[in-house]
């Protein structure tokens, strides 16, 4: 198994992961809160896939699914198209309602297969291409994709816990 399979079970592991949190919950089952300021599933769900979907974007120099496909359209949320969910205040995060987690689902399933498109194309050398200069050490494309699949599989366990607090409730 080379590099870019790693990353792309990994990758795989994360939308299994939250559709799996997301699977035969209702509107309010995803926007249950566990207090008043906690991130729901729906925005976590929402914001992961966010990220992926702006991060593999801006590596492959591609439009975002999010724009690209409609999908902002079909979410109508009340942000900028660029929100990716960082810096949200808990009203923001109040905001994002899914009534059907087909949307979610659809949204995760699209930017994953963007991504795995992305990463087809990438041999091992393309991951030690410093891509950021801004930071000490420098962050190359690999770092980079290790970092989104992080914060993915950190936001789809997330996801998933409360999704089990959630069916408990019923």
């Amino acid at each position: 198994m080379d590099a870019i399979d790693v990353l792309v079970d990994a990758f795989g592991r994360a939308r299994s992961d939250a559709t799996r949190a997301v699977d035969g919950l209702g509107a309010d089952e995803l926007s249950w809160r566990a207090d008043a300021d906690a991130n729901p599933i729906a925005w976590l769900v929402w914001h992961l896939t966010r990220v992926q979907d702006d991060h593999v974007a801006d590596l492959a120099g591609t439009e975002q699914v999010w724009t690209a496909d409609g999908w902002a359209r079909r979410f109508d949320l009340p942000f900028e198209d660029s929100s990716i969910g960082f810096g949200h205040t808990s009203e923001q995060v109040a905001a994002v309602r899914v009534d059907d987690p087909a949307l979610l689902t659809g949204y995760l399933d699209a930017a994953h297969e963007r991504t795995v498109a992305y990463l087809r194309t990438l041999s091992g050398e393309d991951l030690d291409e410093v891509i950021d200069e801004r930071w000490d050490p420098p962050v190359t494309r690999g770092v980079r994709l290790v970092s989104v699949v992080d914060d993915d599989i950190q936001h789809a366990g997330q996801a998933a816990y409360l999704a089990g607090l959630v069916r408990r409730r019923r």
